[in-house]
């Protein structure tokens, strides 16, 4: 038989088009009208909110180096841009519910039920879209885009370089979108608290105030530079980069620094008072909001008032006889607490030897406990961790540790910081329950599982719910405990310490936005229960008044995840498995509190069925 190769190419030629067009009119159908599956959908909502987001690209690394199309940009900062992702939003939740869940697996309706509640939440709250404070002490914008640069932002090869002093150069375009939401805050009457407007400039003044080749975005470039083989990359290219950033950080970074502070210099002698989110427009209603979203509960700013008081009491009482049995039985709680936290044997010393100690003794306390995991755990996530020292420029204001996770392509480990701004504040006692909580089998434990999830969309993936994710990390603060990781009696107080802490914060956090508690007052009761420094106290309280319900998520949490435990262990008595219990809270990524409590109800169901 004769072989017709042009006949074959012809239709070759016409299958490959007809292939192509096929796919063009999939593509178009997908992204612009209802997706024929509801995956593809989620993939279309993922990626049309990564795309607006390139500071989130870089830092999930997912896409591969020839898809690159973020690291020269930076996030969007003004009004009209938030005002255009909450219309993503409310499209999002629209198209989602043309999709019928009665169809769905439980695994799908899961994902259904999570993105569901994300979007409802977040339009719920979309109208206090300028109550936020984007410059603040904590985290702001003005300390967190250079530690995005100098944590996130990749440097092997001279192409990431390039697109590294790209970013610096757009420092004006951003801070000038940021000042435009400051000033469309200002003229809707809601003002920040007078602590911070002056620690703000003064964090920013220190920033900008020294040096091109001394700012933290030209050593830590350095750093990455020095890093690249010199086969790599030759020495003539290495001195142009390093001109090309010290340039960018005078004509560009500095400025826009500039601008920001004149703004924060008008406002300084114009915001006299520290006053909770009652004080905003329509503040009752914001807090409320606030309550419900970082608790994905329905619990009131009231009845959180009185779980914190009844909790306070709960671990006070413990904490007495702990200290008693130390032979300390004179004062309250919190003096006696003071107390021990001033003892010298207790202590690094405040030098760089001690410094370098204290953060031996993080890496000693993270092999320990990891090396335990297997008691209450039947995963472990693969990605690394490392222990580091908390930026220097933050460390007055950044809390006294702190979790980054790593990149999901694995390039970035998950980076646990220490802070070390005062050695005295940091108890010897109180080390092990930081670790338990940010590291293992907290945070990095809980988010990397997270991020290595397979078979899920992948939203489920990288979303953040607070309760859940700060819940959790409590919770393993007592669990760890509970797996013999606090031997001694001193850190089981420190650990009830930090218990206390965010029992506390159940009561300061409500009694400063609800019940129009002062930023003293709000201090005095927390010093009085706690036993913590007043520097630390004063940074806390501080955290609460920027954001305004945050702090209840850790207590709520962890006491929906307790509570789910003890009623699955009632209702399974011998066929309960911690082990099991913790895969299926660990297995489904973040998940608002009123759909993981269906979760663990589902699991009791199968479980007694077998």
């Amino acid at each position: 038989m004769e072989i017709n190769t042009k006949k074959i190419a012809v239709w070759g030629l016409t299958g490959a088009t007809a292939a192509l067009c096929a796919g063009a009119l999939l593509l178009t159908q997908t992204w612009y009208t209802k997706p024929l599956k509801l995956e593809w959908f989620y993939m279309r909502a993922f990626a049309s909110a990564a795309l607006k987001s390139p500071e989130m690209m870089s830092t999930l690394r997912v896409l591969p180096g020839w898809l690159d199309v973020h690291s020269t940009r930076l996030d969007d900062e003004s009004p009209e841009h938030k005002l255009e992702i909450q219309q993503d939003m409310r499209d999002n939740l629209a198209m989602l519910e043309r999709y019928d869940r009665k169809d769905l697996g439980r695994e799908a309706q899961l994902s259904y039920d999570t993105l569901h509640y994300y979007l409802s939440n977040h339009l719920e709250g979309a109208r206090f879209y300028l109550h936020d404070f984007p410059v603040n002490q904590m985290h702001g914008l003005q300390s967190a885009l250079p530690e995005f640069l100098a944590d996130v932002h990749q440097v092997t090869t001279r192409g990431e370089a390039e697109d590294y002093i790209a970013r610096l150069q757009k420092f004006p375009l951003k801070f000038e979108q940021l000042v435009r939401f400051l000033r469309a805050q200002e003229a809707a009457g809601i003002q920040p608290p007078q602590f911070l407007v002056e620690k703000v400039l003064l964090q920013m003044h220190g920033f900008a105030g020294r040096p091109a080749r001394e700012n933290m975005l030209y050593t830590t470039f350095k750093a990455k530079l020095d890093a690249i083989p010199l086969s790599d990359m030759s020495e003539k290219v290495r001195a142009e980069l390093l001109q090309g950033v010290a340039d960018a950080i005078r004509n560009s970074v500095y400025p826009a620094y500039a601008e920001l502070i004149r703004h924060f210099v008008d406002l300084q002698g114009r915001v006299v008072r520290n006053e909770g989110a009652w004080s905003l427009p329509h503040g009752d209603e914001y807090y409320a909001w606030c309550v419900r979203h970082h608790t994905s509960t329905n619990l009131t700013p009231q009845r959180v008032h009185e779980l914190g008081l009844a909790d306070v009491e709960r671990i006070g009482g413990i904490m007495d006889r702990l200290l008693r049995q130390q032979g300390r039985d004179e004062g309250t709680v919190g003096e006696r607490m003071q107390q021990l936290l001033r003892d010298p044997q207790y202590r690094f010393p405040d030098t760089e030897a001690g410094r370098k100690a204290m953060l031996e003794e993080y890496r000693a306390i993270v092999r320990e406990a990891d090396q335990k995991l297997a008691d209450a755990f039947s995963i472990h996530p693969k990605a690394a961790i490392e222990v580091r020292a908390a930026p220097a420029q933050s460390g007055a204001t950044a809390p006294s540790a702190y979790y980054i996770p790593g990149a999901m392509d694995g390039t970035r480990p998950g980076v646990f910081y220490a802070n070390l701004r005062s050695m005295g504040d940091i108890p010897r006692f109180g080390m092990r329950s930081t670790v338990f909580h940010e590291v293992m089998p907290g945070h990095h434990f809980q988010v990397s599982i997270a991020q290595e999830l397979k078979g899920v969309p992948f939203f489920r993936r990288v979303m953040s719910f607070s309760a859940y994710q700060e819940g959790w990390g409590l919770y393993a603060e007592r669990l760890a405990s509970e797996m013999g990781l606090t031997p001694d009696p001193l850190d089981q107080l420190g650990r009830l310490r930090d218990e206390m802490m965010r029992a506390v914060r159940l009561v300061v956090d409500t009694g400063i936005h609800y019940k129009r508690w002062s930023r003293e007052q709000a201090i005095a009761y927390m010093m009085q229960h706690t036993g913590m420094a007043q520097k630390e106290v004063t940074v806390e309280v501080e955290r609460y008044f920027v954001a305004p319900g945050q702090a209840l998520a850790y207590k709520v949490g962890m006491l929906t995840i307790l509570g789910l435990r003890e009623h699955a262990r009632q209702e399974l008595g011998d066929k309960f498995d911690l082990k099991a219990f913790h895969h299926e809270i660990l297995s489904h990524g973040a998940l608002p509190m009123t759909v993981l409590e269906r979760v663990v109800e589902d699991w009791i169901a199968e479980r007694r069925g077998h």
